[in-house]
């Protein structure tokens, strides 16, 4: 009996979304911006992004996002993308530090 509560609950953990796979949207301009989610299958979600706010764990499974209603300013994710607003339209973050290659001779990192 107690090999299936252990297998149920190992199925039940991993059948719940990783909330860190989850996209996230930081508004880096000077201005707020409604932010509208929207999701298949479900109704879409609006939220007032103010200025240097984070919108965190959101399009797990994909979605569309609108900035401010426009249909122009629509942008597809994927759910796992790390984006900012800035001068009105979304961009994809980049590390600050970008890591370099490998010396000639030298093992990657993890070999």
């Amino acid at each position: 009996m107690l090999g299936k509560f252990l297998i149920a609950a190992a199925v039940a953990a991993l059948s719940f979304p990783k909330w860190a796979e989850a996209a996230s949207i930081t508004n880096r301009d000077a201005k707020d911006y409604k932010v509208t989610i929207i999701e298949i299958g479900k109704a879409p979600v609006d939220h007032v992004l103010k200025k240097d706010a984070q919108l965190k764990d959101v399009c797990i499974k994909g979605c569309i996002v609108r900035l401010n209603d426009s249909e122009n300013d629509e942008y597809e994710l994927e759910g796992t993308e790390i984006v900012s607003i800035e001068e009105g339209y979304l961009y994809y973050d980049v590390p600050d530090v970008v890591p370099e290659a490998p010396k000639e001779g030298e093992k990657k990192p993890n070999q």
